[in-house]
């Protein structure tokens, strides 16, 4: 079974949950950036046990066309890029059936930038230190670590012997996104990305908090897969935010030299020589990635203990999904 790429949009790779562990070998970790519906998507394609380790297709801002070589089960999470399969609409966040020969295409992102294509079984491309994620940087992984190519075949794994069927439908628009606050600013409602506080925090004046806090702050033109870039209120060091290398992690918030926020992404580096004021939840980094050049965010902070919940009220609503479809499919037999 495999996937024949026919068009391709402007960035199109092989992901998963990514690699860890390599950190102190200089290897970044990669991954899906949305790793919310990456997982949503391997769900209802019917990997459902290895929701995180499957390896998916990201789409940035188009996806294109593609060839099904043989029968298999699909699903689309994420942003909505108007997929069609044989030139008729399908839906979002549902198990779909494709047979060989079917086309799907992938338009532009109505709302949102990435979308994840998941297909029973997995796409099956080589493992480097235990995952399948592409870093395109360091040349390893997916499809001979680099992006899709038109032309590029896909194998695909062997799927479970359990089929799924299931839609997440308009009344659980709950469970399609991850649970992070939004903030009212004008007419416009803004996604708001809880943080803790950052290893350098005290390096920071009280303003700069205060404004991190408060601010409205804009995605950049040059943010990629490594970071978003932010532009806003400055926040200011007391005595300059060159640090001595250390540690940096997929939330972590930089404060750059020009007093503006970066938020690093799954190809962040694994080390940094900028002060870092605050370290964005895991569980919101989905919302991030899924925001346009342009397209603006807020910050606010919370305490360890409440992000400990943030994240477990996101892995009990996936295992809601998994209970709920295995029920259904009692319910069926």
């Amino acid at each position: 079974m495999a996937i024949k790429i026919l068009t391709v949009g402007p960035l199109t790779t092989v992901q998963d949950f990514g690699r860890s562990g390599f950190g102190s070998r200089g290897y970044r970790r990669c991954g899906a950036c949305d790793k919310y519906s990456m997982q949503i998507a391997n769900i209802l394609a019917g990997n459902m046990e290895d929701c995180a380790l499957a390896a998916v297709l990201e789409f940035t801002l188009s996806g294109g066309k593609m060839e099904f070589t043989d029968n298999c089960q699909i699903a689309l999470a994420g942003a909505d890029m108007s997929p069609k399969l044989n030139g008729n609409p399908i839906a979002m966040y549902r198990s779909v059936k494709t047979k060989a020969g079917d086309i799907l295409e992938l338009g532009m992102a109505v709302d949102g930038l990435r979308t994840y294509l998941a297909v029973g079984g997995g796409i099956d491309t080589e493992k480097v230190m235990g995952s399948r994620a592409t870093d395109c940087t360091c040349g390893i992984g997916g499809m001979d670590g680099r992006a899709i190519r038109e032309g590029d075949v896909l194998k695909t794994g062997v799927p479970g012997k359990e089929k799924v069927e299931f839609a997440i439908t308009e009344e659980m628009f709950w469970l399609k996104k991850p649970s992070h606050p939004y903030r009212s600013v004008g007419n416009q409602l803004l996604p708001v990305l809880r943080v803790v506080a950052g290893p350098q925090e005290e390096a920071f004046t009280e303003e700069a908090r205060e404004n991190l806090r408060r601010g409205v702050y804009k995605i950049k033109v040059d943010s990629d897969r490594m970071a978003v870039r932010l532009e806003g209120p400055e926040l200011k060091t007391k005595e300059g935010s060159d640090i001595i290398s250390d540690g940096i992690v997929e939330g972590s918030v930089q404060i750059s030299s020009n007093g503006l926020p970066m938020v690093m992404l799954a190809d962040h580096q694994t080390t940094g020589g900028y002060a870092k004021i605050a370290t964005v939840l895991s569980t919101d980094i989905p919302a991030i990635a899924q925001r346009r050049p342009g397209e603006c965010i807020g910050f606010e902070y919370i305490t360890p203990a409440q992000a400990g919940e943030a994240y477990r009220k996101e892995v009990r609503k996936l295992s809601w999904l998994k209970k709920e479809i295995v029920m259904k499919q009692k319910d069926r037999r």
